[in-house]
């Protein structure tokens, strides 16, 4: 056996004992929320990979529940921001109350300083508001005043947009939307799944997740998913599907010329790579294959990529694009 095929067995060893904990995150939230595996599965890929996520989905689809139980298996600080048109900066990131007793200017921190955020409805927020929150996202820290404060460890920000209200809503820019590392769109439940959900609400008790892991244990876990093994095949296949976003007739794949405005940033292609060495750790290996970046394209991409308007037109979504990128794209 060679040197390096020893190295990745053994890095596979570890990272196996490593991901134990995965199995435990999953059966406490799953007492709680039934269904839903794709959101919680993006939700642990988010936060082993420093990433924030962008959620799509009609109310009552359990957004909230499931963010903050995740916040009570890791032992985590969670915070809801009810994102309104009349909000300011301030009500996030905080601002400097002058208190009479001190006679000075003091500061009182704002609700952006937990560990993992909801940002509920975050296109009803003027752009002045969303701006702050994703440079708290990008930079992880936040100036108040004359001093600048560092967010917690870990920092994760789950926005959800509403599909169906757009009257009184700020759209955000395509620019802001790229610093999302996932948009994921969650559906309804299936009918077996909406029984028990009916059970579980009128049972005497809600079950309650317990908490298993610490938020120092994310950290740790961050590193071991940094050196999960991705081969220079896997590299040149996510470069593949990256570059067909941009240039469509290069991979004979000429009916999205006219369709795709703008194609997939340097952002997707870092995200996808970091993504899916994030999916191989939940799924307990230490080596990324390419099921794993199929498992999270869809995610990274579909909020990456510009539509014309031939493409509305045509009815043709950026879901259909990655599809049909995936399907002719050979895989290594």
């Amino acid at each position: 056996m060679s040197e390096v095929a020893i190295q990745i067995r053994e890095l596979n060893e570890r990272i196996e004992r490593e991901s134990a904990f995965i199995d435990l995150i999953n059966n406490e939230i799953r007492k709680v929320i039934i269904g839903q595996k794709h959101l919680i599965d993006s939700m642990l890929v988010a936060l082993l990979s420093d990433g924030h996520v962008l959620l799509e989905g009609v109310p009552g689809l359990a957004k909230t529940l499931a963010i903050n139980t995740l916040a009570h298996t890791i032992d985590a600080k969670f915070a809801r921001i009810q994102f309104t048109p009349d909000l300011l900066p301030a009500d996030l990131i905080g601002t400097m109350i002058y208190s009479q007793k001190e006679e000075e200017f003091q500061v009182r921190k704002g609700p952006l300083f937990a560990n993992l955020i909801l940002a509920d409805e975050i296109n009803r927020s003027p752009a002045k508001v969303q701006s702050a929150l994703l440079e708290a996202m990008q930079e992880k820290q936040v100036t108040i005043g004359s001093q600048t404060f560092e967010l917690p460890k870990p920092f994760l920000v789950l926005a959800t947009q509403n599909p169906i209200e757009q009257e009184g809503t700020y759209p955000l820019p395509e620019a802001q939307v790229d610093r999302f590392m996932l948009k994921i769109v969650i559906t309804y439940p299936s009918k077996e799944e909406e029984k028990y959900i009916v059970r579980e609400n009128l049972a005497m008790q809600f079950p309650v997740a317990s908490t298993v892991i610490k938020p120092d244990d994310i950290e740790k876990a961050r590193k071991v998913v940094k050196e999960v093994y991705m081969d220079e095949k896997i590299e040149q296949y996510i470069l593949d599907i990256v570059f067909a976003t941009r240039f469509p007739a290069q991979y004979k794949l000429p009916q999205f010329v006219a369709l795709i405005n703008y194609g997939a940033s340097p952002r997707a292609s870092i995200n996808l790579a970091k993504a899916a060495k994030a999916y191989a750790f939940i799924r307990r290996r230490g080596y990324v294959i390419p099921e794993d970046v199929r498992a999270v394209c869809h995610d990274v991409l579909r909020h990456r990529i510009g539509l014309t308007y031939e493409a509305e037109a045509e009815n043709v979504t950026s879901e259909d694009i990655i599809t049909e990128i995936l399907n002719n794209i050979e895989v290594p």
